[in-house]
Order: C-alpha cells, then sequence, then structure tokens
C-alpha cells in the first residue's frame, strides 16, 4: 500500500515537473517570436538619401534584438568604414527606434594623381566623382597625421584654405603654399602657424613685390 502510494506521489511529481519545464520553454520560444517580430525603424540623417539606405541597411543587422544592448564596437567598425563621416550620434527610443546623425566632413583638398579624391577636414581620402567644389591640390606622398598638423596650422592662422592653390608635401616633412595669387611660401619643418601668419603679413603689404617667401630657415627671411 505505501509503495502504491509512493509510485503515485512520484508520478505527480513528474508531471508538475513536465509541466513547468513544458510551460517555461513556451514563454521563451514566445519572447523569441517577439524580438524577431519588432519592426525596428532607423532613421538616419546628414548624407544622400543613397548613402543613408546603404548605412542604414547594415546597422540594420545588429539591431535585431533590444536596442538599448547595441555593440558600439561593432557599429564603430560600420561607420569607420566611410572616410566621409566626420563624426555621428545615435539615440535610442524604446521600444524600436534608432536615430542616427552623420555629420559628413568638408572636402579641402584634391590629390594630383586622382582628380576625384578628394581630402577631407578629417584628413581621409574620399572619392567622389560628383564634386565640383574649386579647391586646392596637393602634391606629394603625404599621410593623415601630415596633413591634419598643416590643416590645424592654416586653419590658426589668418590663411583659409580658399586662398591656397596648391600645396606641395616634402619627404623631409616640410609643406611649401602656393597662393591663387601666385606667390609661393616656403614654410620651415617646425613653427608653421608663426610662419603663415608672417607670410600673411608680408602678402598683404603692398610696399613689398614678392614671388616666394622663403622662411625654411629660422630667423633668416628671403623674399624673391
Amino acid at each position: 500500500m505505501h509503495q502504491s502510494t509512493g509510485k503515485k506521489n512520484k508520478i505527480i511529481v513528474y508531471l508538475i515537473l513536465l509541466f513547468i519545464l513544458s510551460t517555461t520553454n513556451g514563454k521563451f520560444a514566445g519572447s523569441q517570436n517577439n524580438y524577431s517580430s519588432i519592426d525596428y525603424k532607423i532613421n538616419i540623417e546628414g548624407l544622400s538619401n543613397i548613402q543613408n539606405l546603404k548605412i542604414s541597411n547594415e546597422l540594420s543587422n545588429l539591431f535585431y534584438k533590444d536596442i538599448f544592448f547595441m555593440d558600439k564596437k561593432e557599429i564603430n567598425n560600420i561607420m569607420h568604414k566611410y572616410n566621409f563621416i566626420e563624426e555621428y550620434s545615435i539615440k535610442r527610443i524604446y521600444p524600436s527606434t534608432i536615430n542616427v546623425k552623420i555629420k559628413p566632413t568638408k572636402y579641402l583638398a584634391r590629390t594630383s594623381n586622382d582628380n576625384k579624391l578628394l581630402v577631407g577636414a578629417n584628413g581621409k581620402l574620399i572619392k567622389n566623382e560628383e564634386n565640383n567644389e574649386i579647391l586646392p591640390y596637393i602634391f606629394g606622398e603625404f599621410n593623415s597625421t601630415d596633413f591634419l598638423d598643416l590643416k590645424k596650422n592654416i586653419e590658426q592662422s589668418k590663411f583659409t584654405f580658399k586662398e591656397l592653390k596648391t600645396l606641395y608635401f616634402f619627404q623631409s616633412n616640410r609643406w611649401d603654399i602656393l597662393t591663387n595669387n601666385d606667390i609661393l611660401i616656403k614654410l620651415p619643418l617646425n613653427n608653421s602657424l608663426e610662419s603663415l601668419n608672417l607670410a600673411y603679413k608680408i602678402i598683404n603689404n603692398d610696399n613689398i613685390e614678392k614671388k616666394i617667401i622663403d622662411l625654411r630657415v629660422k630667423n633668416h627671411l628671403i623674399i624673391k
């Protein structure tokens, strides 16, 4: 009698456990279906419609679950593939909306070996066959650090990129600059900002005839 009762109790326990496990699995499956059925909306602004759509398609692959658990590293990897992006921000609106604001980089120059290869303010090279801006040309083999250093000095000086026609980079890490009025400025290896401001002052002095302003040697100015 006791054995029969014990067997019945075991069967009841097994049935209860089976019911609990089935219910738990069913809820989990239901949760997965809810995630997959969510229609995520990604709003991107700042670029052309084609560029916005291309980036949106790439980002959508990351947002198949809760938008508050996005992998920032993966997002950065996608954004950094596009050299025309200067910076971006992402705002998440629960439960299923992502707003992305993108600031495109400003084009500052063209490379001499390819008219359609532009140099952005972020120091990156960008292929753009539709841009018709009048921009200075860069000659020489330079990297982004070389250019960004010069860009910083130009922006802090009294010159603007619009006043420049050509930039020459030398392997000695020195730059020559040709202005729109065909005055050549030979910059030193260091102290470029100070030299640029001095050159600007000389150029705007109508009493000085100048075609070449040589500032390569410290404390030694040559004007031709």
